[in-house]
């Protein structure tokens, strides 16, 4: 957070300081006391288990600097004690002050599907021409866009950020924050459909994000979804696809698969560029075009972007692959919806491999009234596309089948499956593991990949 002072704080949220010295600089914001490493702004929110104003004294012996309140009046102490009305929304309104003092370009990136794979990519064919800072980890919320934000220091010359959602109105609450000059959308699913109630919903809160993007701003949308190829950008803003298709202005041709990693011809207009991906999946092929958009729209070098784009392996839990004891481990069990579960199973189709192709299905969550008939299309797909044996864990995907074999696991019979997985599988197969977080199926492949107990 740079030059920002108490002073700051208060003239941003409107609130009374109660005491300390309103001079005094403030190195980050936390909002957790066990985050503290010294000069911090603590902000304690209040939430439905736990109010973390009973947390400020501990933030502030850990070497905190100065700290938000919405439940004291008067206060005597070293530190800045500012008073505000309520602490989450303070905390808004100091990333949108912040905000306002940046004058780097900012791209926002939401979508129901693939938004921090996204984000990674498009990071990485920017950081071919510009230094890149980028969303850590998945402060995509209300309270961690505001917290991204104020972590962008002058040195960076452009920003792409994760905007998330899970309820409406969410979503334009941080758009109107970041207020981004480019706003990326990766594609309309069924995730957050129980909050939401139905993909039409889930399309017009996508869309939110053009709240907060500003005038001339360009809307950047997947050409290859049934929802958003005929969105057009609001009034004063321009709209560019990506995809395969004849209608994207950025597309991939001449598209195959080895070993489950894919390769294309990008074509972005007037120049046609071969790539070459290390991570794996069709679905990567879409979202390495919206990188390559957002690189040429702000001038980087196509080959060069691209080059950065082949240096990209992915991250834990998104479909990585390891080799243990000769037995190939796909790991993508950091969630799942029923468009990534698709295709990470495509991506087991398309391995080669001399053994058993095996599939370690749990559940999908938050997919509302039609959850079981989404687990039951997993299993029609697995009917067209079998494999050698599937396992399935908790209640909704007990509905899965396509294998040869097919056994199920309760929810918590981690330990049941992993006894399974181990016994039928030989050098030469090949497992795929994936699942919504929830489900912990990242412990199991942790366990088959040496890195967990066993």
């Amino acid at each position: 957070m740079e030059q920002m002072t108490v002073r700051d704080i208060v003239k941003a949220t409107g609130g009374r300081l109660l005491c300390g010295e309103e001079a005094l600089p403030l190195r980050r914001i936390s909002i957790d006391s066990k985050d503290i490493e010294g000069g911090e702004l603590f902000v304690p929110l209040v939430g439905e288990r736990v109010d973390a104003h009973r947390f400020i004294r501990q933030a502030l012996k850990a070497g905190g600097a100065a700290v938000l309140t919405s439940e004291h009046d008067e206060m005597t102490d070293d530190h800045p004690w500012i008073r505000v009305e309520d602490t989450r929304k303070a905390l808004q309104e100091i990333g949108s002050y912040y905000r306002d003092r940046l004058t780097l370009p900012l791209v926002g990136i939401t979508g129901s599907v693939g938004k921090t794979t996204t984000r990674e990519m498009v990071a990485a064919a920017l950081s071919a021409g510009f230094r890149v800072y980028k969303t850590p980890g998945n402060k995509n919320s209300q309270v961690g866009v505001p917290i991204t934000l104020s972590e962008i220091t002058p040195k960076d010359e452009i920003g792409v950020l994760e905007l998330g959602m899970s309820m409406p109105g969410e979503l334009t609450v941080i758009a109107r924050i970041a207020r981004v000059d480019m706003a990326l959308i990766t594609n309309v699913g069924v995730a957050h459909i129980e909050q939401l109630g139905s993909q039409e919903n889930i399309y017009q809160e996508k869309l939110t994000i053009q709240d907060g993007l500003k005038d001339g701003g360009i809307l950047l949308l997947n050409g290859d979804d049934p929802m958003l190829k005929n969105t057009r950008a609001r009034a004063g803003c321009s709209t560019v696809y990506y995809g395969t298709g004849e209608n994207c202005a950025y597309r991939a041709e001449d598209i195959c698969l080895e070993e489950g990693c894919p390769v294309f011809t990008a074509v972005c207009r007037d120049k046609r560029i071969p790539v070459r991906l290390k991570v794996l999946g069709r679905h990567n092929i879409n979202n390495a075009m919206a990188a390559l958009a957002v690189a040429d729209l702000y001038g980087v070098v196509l080959a060069e972007a691209a080059k950065k784009l082949e240096e990209y392996q992915g991250f834990q839990g998104r479909q990585q692959i390891f080799v243990q004891n000769g037995v190939t481990i796909i790991d993508d069990t950091y969630n799942a919806s029923p468009v990534s579960m698709v295709a990470a199973l495509e991506v087991l189709e398309s391995m080669k491999c001399a053994g058993k192709k095996v599939a370690v299905l749990a559940d999908m969550k938050e997919l509302g009234q039609s959850a079981k008939k989404f687990h039951q299309e997993i299993g029609e797909w697995l009917e067209q596309h079998p494999v050698d044996v599937v396992f399935t864990l908790g209640e909704l995907a007990e509905v899965i089948e396509g294998g040869a074999l097919c056994l199920h696991f309760g929810g918590a019979d981690l330990d049941g499956l992993f006894e399974k997985l181990t016994e039928i599988l030989l050098p030469g197969d090949c497992v795929l593991l994936k699942g919504s977080n929830s489900m912990k199926l990242g412990k199991v492949a942790k366990r088959l990949t040496g890195e967990g107990e066993a």
